[in-house]
């Protein structure tokens, strides 16, 4: 993983000190909260319904195992003992005080992490495949990449106050795992057609109130051209994105009320004119390619035979295997899925004393790295499949064995009004009913792949939009209740949910869910998946099913 060097480091020390003053200053009454709140926001600091919230970047979703025992220090010492990984491969602690943040920063400066552009109308976190790296359908490796676009875009002078925030994600696989097409900007490495690696950029994408996929500006992009052809895209974005209203802001409705024709117009005459002033040279990919080497495998490992032998001896480890297990593209490897999902835990939250354990295992058995993904999850990239019975066994100790990746309770979900002042509804205690409703695992298994996905405003940070099933909260006059579509994907197939009918009182969701199951279960075809289904024979049944006594 990439290792800063002394610019680096003395540019995130530079700016705990900077912000050491500025809280200074504003605790001293020298900055009213109007000036304080831009500078809090450049350092990743909300303000939430019971605390102060602070979100600290995690690029491109890898941490050393380092990173995560300080994680769990600090949430010890100065919040809480917990931490929530967050859709953007981010985490959030929910309860510091205003006048430690300081002090936070400096204790993660110290493990080269930090909060920079973590918030506000800037770019933010670069994210990508969780599975970077270790994929054998994988073109190339798209880690080098996030962090080429993430040295560009750090202090970028230009894009300081964007008209609103903006995300990019990179793939290097035909498989999407990073939901690429509901970024600002997604780009996939592709090869053309004489077998030259580069990138198929895709413009516009966005959730929230008005749910967009992105399209494809340019088909092919050469990798010397990466960081112009970005800076192209960001020059007419915050030369034509409204400032006037912050509903309209997002380069989705640019790309919208423009055309992606004109906007492409505009992107390349602007190309044209700073391309020869910012050239990726191969000299500079291959710096940071050196630190995404490929590392020392066991070449004794493809001669295990005892993987094989546990799953038959034990079933809560062949279950496990299959739900949380993925190929890796060394023969005797493995990729190691963590849920942070389990049945009593609000979707993405972990505790310090699990991260110390995440650590301590990384170490153990995955080359001391450990990964988010943008579902909320954490995994290890390198786990020799003879070794995996015994991190088994160490996970399901401590609580982090549930075997649910991709079943219906891996649910994404926000904070809703449990702590975000945005919230309309709640969303964490609907997974605990959703949960306690369908607890039954051979139940899951048999459904298959269904992700729900669960907002309480309609900034949508859980993906509603994109969720198999959806499910976004609304108020009614003082009351909470919640939208339904179906259909949604953010993988390669993405699609945006269709709206079921009028909205859902509280009482009625987990109903709700249980009758869209019954349709799905009676519709199916002989192990059809839901999402399948739904596009198979459209909203109707369903919304027949639950509007049929109202």
């Amino acid at each position: 993983m990439y290792q800063y060097d002394k610019h680096d480091q003395a540019m995130i020390d530079q700016r705990v000190v900077q912000y050491r003053d500025q809280t200074r200053r504003f605790l001293a009454g020298e900055l009213t909260e109007e000036q304080f709140r831009p500078l809090r926001l450049m350092n990743g600091l909300y303000v939430q319904i019971h605390a102060p919230m602070l979100r600290m970047a995690v690029p491109y979703g890898l941490m050393s195992s380092t990173q995560v025992r300080k994680i769990a220090d600090v949430s010890r010492r100065y919040d809480k003992g917990y931490v929530h990984f967050t859709t953007r491969t981010n985490f959030q602690l929910n309860w510091p005080t205003l006048e430690s943040v300081p002090d936070i920063l400096a204790e993660f400066a110290s493990v080269q992490m930090h909060a920079i552009q973590s918030s506000g109308n800037c770019i933010r976190n670069t994210t990508s495949d969780q599975l970077a790296g270790v994929n054998a359908d994988e073109i190339e490796d798209p880690r080098p990449y996030c962090e080429i676009i993430r040295q560009w875009s750090t202090f970028h002078p230009e894009f300081a106050y964007l008209p609103r925030k903006f995300k990019i994600a990179v793939i290097g696989s035909e498989e999407d795992r990073a939901a690429t097409r509901v970024h600002d900007i997604g780009l996939h490495l592709v090869k053309n057609h004489e077998g030259v690696v580069g990138f198929e950029v895709l413009v516009g994408g966005g959730l929230g109130r008005t749910p967009i996929l992105g399209q494809q500006i340019r088909p092919f992009l050469e990798k010397k051209d990466l960081l112009s052809y970005l800076e192209a895209i960001l020059r007419v974005y915050n030369r034509l994105g409204r400032r006037d209203n912050k509903y309209k802001a997002r380069i989705k409705i640019t790309v919208r009320e423009h055309g992606i024709n004109h906007i492409r117009e505009l992107v390349e005459a602007e190309w044209v004119q700073i391309r020869e002033q910012l050239l990726l040279d191969d000299k500079e990919i291959d710096r940071v390619k050196n630190y995404f080497t490929e590392p020392s495998y066991d070449a004794e490992a493809a001669s295990d035979e005892s993987f094989a032998k546990m799953q038959t001896e034990d079933a809560g480890f062949a279950q496990w295997i299959k739900q949380n297990i993925v190929d890796h593209k060394v023969t005797g490897y493995k990729i190691a899925y963590i849920s942070l999902k389990a049945p009593d835990v609000p979707p993405g939250d972990i505790s310090a004393e699990q991260l110390d354990i995440v650590a301590d295992l990384a170490d153990k058995f995955s080359l001391g790295e450990v990964r988010v993904s943008h579902n909320q999850n954490l995994l290890f990239s390198d786990v020799k499949q003879s070794e995996l019975y015994a991190l088994w066994l160490r996970l399901k100790e401590k609580g982090l064995a549930t075997a649910n990746i991709n079943t219906m309770t891996d649910i994404i979900c926000c904070p809703g009004l449990d702590f975000c002042g945005l919230a309309n509804a709640t969303s964490i205690p609907l997974v605990k009913e959703i949960n306690e409703r369908f607890n039954d695992l051979d139940y899951l298994y048999d459904l298959g792949d269904i992700k729900i996905k669960i907002s309480g405003c309609m900034n949508g940070c859980a993906h509603q939009s994109v969720g198999h099933i959806g499910i976004l909260g609304v108020d009614k006059k003082g009351e909470e209740w919640y939208q339904f579509t179906l259909g949604g994907s953010s993988e390669a197939d993405a699609s945006l949910g269709e709206r079921l009918g009028r909205a859902i009182p509280k009482d009625q969701v987990v109903d709700t869910v249980e009758t869209l199951l019954e349709v799905f279960k009676d519709k199916r075809h002989e192990d059809e998946l839901f999402l399948a289904t739904v596009r198979r024979v459209g909203v109707d049944p369903f919304k027949e099913r639950v509007y049929a006594d109202n």
